[in-house]
């Protein structure tokens, strides 16, 4: 027996491999397990040709056997076995695949579908394996043989003895260290957790013995005595759901499915599936949870979509497949059509991806749109938890192409109402005189209602839309306007209110509007009449680019930054406390200072905003009173 050494290359690449290619351990069993489906593939493909393999679909199997004592690792199957040439090629030399090369002998259209493609990750057994042996037999052939190494050193390859056709993958575990735990890799709970996780849809069925509880044969009914057995059981769940049709599965086998897949406790509101067959072919299965998760907006938080290919693992959070504003959506996509790195674990090229990415985005965004047309309930519950997602892509710049689509799923809640509506339902209960989508944004509904800068826009009965989130008001300056209507606020911008008497009454209260500006100095920026209020005595409205609520939000997010809005002060000529002011100035000017200092400040309370000093301003009130 002489030891044959790996070609310099190949023992370069081994100690790559083993050192740094793969990112965990654990992989070495999905990657064991794909060799070993792949030659059963192989096998089962021949067989529909050749009556003379002698096993029908249902023969096929991959078993795993743990031997603690021993502290190996063995993996089985009843595939197509290799040659001396084949170990040659595929063992002897890393980085040859024979999946691959198989796959390009067999016609493309063929109905086979083979997982491995590089050749190499059979060594990645070598991260866990002091020594790997490997006993084959070649369908057709009557010697066996037995491939053993120990890493870089070489290989040996020595006929044997084997009944069957197949392949033993035997791994001699490593002693175990302070940094690793070799040991866990012998224990079936932990081999059960791998194959669940990474190779749960191999299509053959993955067994291994594994610990039974049962009752004791012969024990008394009423006290049952137990004992432990070893039996046989699939791993495997070899069927995935999202690879048959809709119509039969049932909504409680999706259900099922998410809960125990996503680990969450409630069913899901909405499934979408895709199938698409083209320039790339895939397979998808999501899900919207029922609720927000708690953990959303924290750094806890992993979003993606789990990727497959070929019902293997790759990763389990793909953040590439779907953009960030529907980074709720959970799911899974599983596609043949992958071009992946030497280690399967990320992807070689992104143009699949994108292609798989772009359909998706498109389905989902579909799929919602239609479910507010025919669920209206269940969508507005959806919105409830996902729409500031939605808003989120209206505004972040690198979702452009999706503002059309987006900017008729968000819903806002309307004065008149009272229940969220979308743009397109506003646009269609506009008045011909109205000219403008008017807006309120503040904490509450309930605040908003009794905004006096909103009453003149009531009284004609025309509709608000109330922005509460955050981000409500970034979405208008971002859209501007929809189908040609602008999107106004009516606290921070004129509300187009005409009115042919207002440069007449302003030029009537110019020195009155000068005393207010000079009383207040810097406070505001300018002093004027207002056309929106009707029972309310002052307003303030914000000048600029900025709102009174982005103020308000950036003096929470960036206080160092102390942004302020321009604040203009709105007077209602008609209301006697505006009209006090007026007797006063020409009166006692000391007394009309207080006035005019006293309405700023509820102007400022009125909006929201905190007073510059709340002393001064109910010792004024105070002094009043006396």
């Amino acid at each position: 027996m002489v030891k044959k050494e790996f070609q310099a290359e190949s023992k370069r690449l081994l100690d790559l491999m083993i050192n740094s290619i793969y990112t965990h351990k654990e992989i070495f069993l999905r990657e064991i397990i794909s060799n070993a489906s792949d030659a059963i593939d192989k096998l089962c493909y021949q067989s529909l040709t050749d009556d003379k393999v002698g096993l029908s679909r249902d023969d096929f199997k991959i078993e795993i056997r743990l031997d603690k004592d021993n502290r190996t690792i063995t993996v089985s199957d009843n595939g197509i076995g290799m040659g001396q040439e084949e170990l040659e090629n595929n063992l002897g030399v890393i980085a040859r695949s024979g999946s691959y090369q198989f796959r390009r002998e067999v016609d493309k259209d063929a109905a086979v579908d083979i997982i491995g493609q590089f050749g190499v990750g059979f060594y990645s057994a070598f991260m866990i394996a002091e020594k790997i042996t490997v006993v084959t037999k070649k369908y057709g052939e009557e010697t066996a043989y037995r491939w053993e190494s120990s890493g870089a050193d070489g290989y040996t390859i020595t006929p044997c003895e084997k009944e069957t056709v197949g392949t033993d993958i035997i791994m001699s575990v490593k002693a175990d260290t302070e940094e690793e735990q070799y040991s866990s890799y012998l224990e079936s709970w932990q081999i059960f957790q791998l194959v669940k996780r990474y190779s749960d849809y191999i299509r053959w069925p993955i067994r291994m013995e594994m610990a039974q509880r049962r009752v004791k044969e012969g024990s008394a009914e009423d006290k049952p005595e137990y004992e432990t057995v070893m039996e046989w059981k699939t791993l495997n769940s070899m069927i995935p759901l999202w690879q048959r049709q809709r119509s039969e599965v049932s909504d409680e086998e999706y259900a099922s499915f998410y809960q125990d897949k996503f680990f969450d406790y409630e069913k899901p509101q909405r499934v979408i599936t895709a199938s698409v067959e083209g320039s790339v072919t895939y397979k998808a299965l999501m899900f919207v949870p029922a609720n927000r998760p708690a953990d959303m907006n924290t750094l806890d938080f992993k979003p993606g979509l789990q990727l497959y290919s070929s019902g293997v693992m790759i990763m389990e959070h793909c953040e590439d497949l779907l953009p960030e504003y529907l980074d709720f959506v959970r799911g899974i996509v599983d596609s043949p059509d992958l071009s992946l790195n030497i280690s399967r674990e990320l992807l070689q090229h992104d143009r699949q991806l994108k292609v798989i990415s772009t359909s998706l985005e498109k389905k989902i965004r579909g799929d919602l749109a239609k479910m507010l047309q025919e669920d209206r309930a269940g969508y507005e519950k959806l919105h409830a938890n996902f729409g500031r997602n939605l808003k989120f892509g209206l505004v972040a710049p690198q979702f452009m192409k999706a503002r059309e689509a987006l900017q008729e799923m968000v819903l806002f809640l309307s004065s008149t109402e009272k229940k969220p509506v979308t743009f397109s339902e506003y646009v269609d209960r506009m008045s011909e005189e109205q000219k403008y989508i008017y807006y309120a944004a503040g904490e509450s509904a309930a605040l908003l209602d009794t905004l006096p800068q909103a009453e003149r826009i009531r009284e004609k009965g025309w509709e608000i839309l109330y922005f509460t989130d955050q981000l409500d008001e970034l979405v208008a300056q971002n859209l501007r306007e929809y189908k040609g209507k602008e999107l106004r606020s009516v606290v921070d911008g004129d509300l187009g209110l005409e009115d042919e008497n207002e440069e007449k009454e302003t030029e009537e209260k110019t020195e009155l509007l000068t005393f207010v500006k000079n009383t207040l100095g810097e406070r505001v920026k300018e002093v004027r009449l207002s056309r929106k209020l009707k029972s309310h005595p002052v307003c303030l409205t914000a000048g600029g680019g900025l709102s009174f609520e982005m103020e308000k939000y950036m003096r929470r997010a960036q206080p160092e930054m102390a942004l302020r809005a321009d604040r203009i002060l709105e007077l209602n000529a008609a209301h006697p406390a505006v009209q006090a002011l007026e007797r006063a100035r020409t009166e006692d000017s000391a007394k009309a200072e207080k006035y005019a200092k006293i309405l700023f400040d509820q102007a400022v309370l009125i909006a929201g905003l905190t007073i510059d000093d709340p002393t001064e301003y109910t010792d004024l009130v105070c002094e009043l009173m006396k």
